[in-house]
């Protein structure tokens, strides 16, 4: 079954700037070969279930071994059985839309 997740990683414990914790997670969504789109306060990532809920314990295992003693995540996630879809088709759907009068 595949997932489109929004995935927001915040490490706590870690000072005000929280970038290259950041970044080390966007490297682990890179090297999994997953479709993803980061935005202002998280990242989507579409793929297999077990793919990316590996990929998010996997920032959770990086971030945790860069010292950050406390993580909290907010994870929201949607699968669809009656068709494929992909993040590019919701966009695409609604900016349709949206050119209409």
């Amino acid at each position: 079954m595949n997932v489109i997740i929004d995935l927001c990683v915040v490490p706590l414990g870690v000072g005000v700037s929280v970038s290259p914790h950041i970044a080390a997670c966007q490297r682990v969504i890179q090297e999994a070969g997953l479709e993803h789109r980061m935005h202002a306060y998280g990242t989507n990532i579409e793929g297999p279930w077990d793919e990316v809920m590996a990929v998010v314990k996997r920032c959770h295992e990086v971030v945790h071994e860069m010292g950050a003693p406390r993580i909290t995540t907010t994870l929201k996630l949607g699968t669809r059985i009656d068709r494929d879809q992909h993040m590019d088709d919701k966009v695409a759907s609604v900016e349709t839309l949206m050119e209409r009068p």
